[in-house]
């Protein structure tokens, strides 16, 4: 089968940062299933393990981890899918990812692809899904009012992968009041699109931009970018006993100033429960799915914003410099190999 992969770590201007590569194919064993690959997207985790993780000795490592497409084959303990069903799903960090053909994936893990979707605009959105969903109603929330604080969010990064989803699905799950941030014009009007109520500039101060908009301080705070640079304007502006969740992964985070206003701090990452084995390991599956109905009533839409064409070295190469950019707005996705 064909295959994107790397062997040494390091930056993506290298020729050999990711080549093309020809593998044998995968067999379904457990609760595998064996998907035929027909859509992936790229995201920034993609980037930091190429990065700083080599493959084990004289092994190659395959990056990737949205897709969507084809059951080809199920391992005997498989319930939930049979061959020929189109799925969509994440993935795990600690196996092989999904810049395949053939990709092994636990079913539990694994949602059924929204029938209104390509699957193009299908890959563009599970990673992103789960660590929103999580990060809202697991980590967050959300649905938990705090008590004396504005039922309003601050979504840090809202244009991002993650944040687009999170606006979406705040809109369409929650009555919170969303304030995303976005610091250009197409980024603001992109975040407008998607159901934010406000719109505010994080490369400005926050706490006096949230402020002047008079709702109050508010509740909740999702950080998906810089973290570190945020921390003291998030202390500033976020309603006392609130909480505050990160995605991303600051070298340093001195969260001492959020102790007199009694803050709680949640970090949000989507691989842990098929990484640790978790009992609810199946609760992704199911988020995915009720993802899917939201998509399917169009209460929900894609993220995917740009196209690089099919799956091969070259275009994954340039889709990983436009996330390490820092630019990129929504996701990029790739078709077919």
């Amino acid at each position: 089968m064909k295959a994107i992969a790397y062997r040494t770590p390091g930056a993506i201007e290298r020729p050999d940062a990711l080549f093309d590569t020809e593998l044998d194919a995968p067999l379904a064993r457990g609760h595998d299933l064996l998907v035929e690959v027909r859509a992936v997207s790229v995201n920034p985790v993609d980037t930091k393990v190429r990065n700083s993780m080599p493959p084990a000795e004289g092994d190659v490592r395959i990056l990737g981890y949205d897709a969507a497409g084809v059951v080809k084959a199920v391992g005997p303990d498989v319930t939930l899918f049979q061959p020929g069903d189109e799925v969509w799903y994440a993935g795990t960090i600690d196996r092989q990812g999904t810049n395949s053909e053939l990709h092994l994936v636990d079913e539990r893990i694994v949602g059924r692809k929204p029938s209104s979707l390509s699957f193009a605009e299908a890959a563009a959105l599970p990673l992103t899904t789960i660590t929103a969903w999580e990060m809202l109603f697991d980590r967050l929330e959300v649905r938990r009012p705090v008590a004396g604080a504005a039922n309003a969010i601050v979504v840090i990064g809202g244009a991002g992968g993650v944040g687009s989803i999170a606006i979406q699905l705040l809109r369409a799950l929650t009555d919170v009041t969303i304030i995303a941030t976005a610091s250009r014009p197409e980024t603001q009007d992109w975040v407008k699109a998607l159901g934010a109520h406000h719109v505010v500039d994080h490369s400005k101060p926050l706490a006096a931009q949230i402020e002047a908009l008079g709702l109050g301080a508010p509740g909740w705070v999702f950080g998906t970018t810089q973290s570190d640079a945020h921390l003291g304007e998030i202390a500033k502006f976020i309603a006392p006993t609130g909480r505050f969740g990160l995605i991303d992964d600051p070298a340093e985070l001195d969260i001492r100033p959020l102790k007199r206003k009694c803050i709680s701090v949640h970090w949000e990452w989507m691989f842990a429960r098929p990484v640790w084995k978790l009992q609810d390991i199946g609760a992704q599956g199911l988020l995915l799915n009720e993802v899917g109905a939201l998509v399917d009533a169009g209460r929900i839409r894609t993220t995917a914003t740009e196209s690089f064409g099919r799956i091969t070295a070259e275009n994954l190469r340039r889709a990983h410099a436009l996330i390490e950019s820092g630019k990129a707005r929504g996701k990029v996705v790739l078709e077919g190999f």
